[in-house]
């Protein structure tokens, strides 16, 4: 062989080893991502946040049967375990979904696993001193709380017998503090301009305490599985005469459907996800409407994204504007009066367009003069 036909034999086996190389590091996405999704405390099928999450995952996975979907439970709710489990598993898989707030330091993890994607729901990474960073194989996605609440709001205020109405959340972290003050701006947005006259009651034995130490008022079960003390706390308020009570709890917040149906006349709205289902009582139910974070929608849009080569990193707030917030009213999953559907309809798009921003954790607000209280 001369010199010449060795140099054509060698660049033919170059571009072929080449083709073999780019075969080989396509297969993982040829054979389907292999995502993980790390739940705390609650598992996948919590009837509302995590559900919710898992939901597009799975849809994700029914479109694409070459993709699988493992889900993993840390019980805890400790972030440091959170984390460690995420780190501990975060090689084995293409992408890595973690909803909650006890995730935001899988910065380690994601600076461990280049390669790896991250989608992060509910809160933003953070680095060991706490501080928010961003990061190109982290997509985070928090979302405005503070609109489902205030669509709460108005739906409860419009609908109560008794002119009592309450919400109960879980902690007071920044989420759940948004979901309180958003309510609170509702109620206090339907009195101002629908003619209603409802009070929010609040247990002065469970408000909240903020992670800055505040005082927040509320009625806080202080945990997110404790099904039997938020049972008490929805029997307190039905006692006090609330008959609709938005509830955003976690697992928790199931005691709350449990106190309601052991009453009569009263109603729950649900929070994060569809949870008609959850309020069946016998031939009747409980449920008023939910309120939504369209995280299905949302995740399995960046799964998308992650298949199709255009992912991107960053930190996400997302809202009404991009139909990411919102309440059921779909037919048989909902017991609100037509009136009711079309004013949240008018607030959804004031809200919408920015004209409402609801009193939040970070508006610097609060839910007796925000943005927008006077907008018609």
């Amino acid at each position: 062989m001369t010199k010449k036909h060795r140099l054509i034999s060698f660049l033919v086996f170059s571009l072929s080893f080449s083709f073999m190389l780019f075969g080989l590091s396509g297969s993982s996405f040829a054979e389907g991502l292999k995502i993980a999704l790390v739940t705390s405390p609650n598992d996948v099928h919590d009837g509302g946040f995590n559900e919710s999450n898992y939901n597009g995952a799975l849809e994700f996975v029914k479109e694409n049967p070459e993709a699988t979907l493992t889900t993993i439970q840390v019980k805890t709710g400790d972030p440091a375990e959170c984390v460690k489990v995420v780190g501990d598993i975060a090689a084995d898989y293409d992408v890595v979904i973690s909803p909650s707030f006890v995730f935001a330091g899988i910065t380690e993890p994601a600076d461990d696993n280049p390669d790896v994607k991250f989608i992060l729901v509910d809160t933003w990474p953070s680095d060991h001193n706490g501080n928010t960073v961003t990061m190109e194989n982290i997509n985070a996605m928090a979302y405005r709380e503070e609109e489902g609440g205030f669509f709460a709001g108005i739906a409860a205020a419009l609908s109560t017998k008794t002119n009592k109405v309450a919400v109960v959340n879980g902690i007071a972290f920044p989420t759940n503090v948004n979901y309180q003050y958003g309510f609170m701006s509702g109620v206090n947005y339907a009195n101002k301009h629908y003619g209603t006259k409802a009070k929010i009651v609040e247990l002065a034995s469970y408000s909240g305490t903020d992670i800055n130490g505040q005082n927040v008022g509320g009625n806080y079960i202080g945990s997110f599985i404790d099904q039997a003390n938020g049972k008490v706390v929805g029997q307190e308020l039905i006692r006090e005469g609330c008959d609709v009570i938005f509830v955003a709890a976690g697992g928790a917040g199931m005691g709350v459907f449990t106190a309601a149906k052991e009453a009569e006349g009263v109603y729950i709205i649900g929070c994060d996800a569809d949870q008609y289902n959850d309020g069946k009582n016998g031939d009747s139910n409980v449920i008023l409407t939910s309120v939504l974070k369209v995280m299905d929608m949302n995740n399995k849009r960046v799964l998308n994204d992650i298949k199709a080569g255009t992912f991107k990193g960053g930190n996400y707030l997302l809202g009404a504007d991009t139909n990411s917030t919102g309440y059921v009213k779909t037919p048989g999953h909902h017991q609100m009066s037509d009136e009711t559907i079309a004013r949240l309809d008018a607030a959804f798009e004031l809200v919408k367009s920015g004209k409402i921003i609801p009193a939040s954790s970070r508006s610097g607000t609060k839910p007796d003069d925000f943005v927008g209280l006077n907008a018609e």
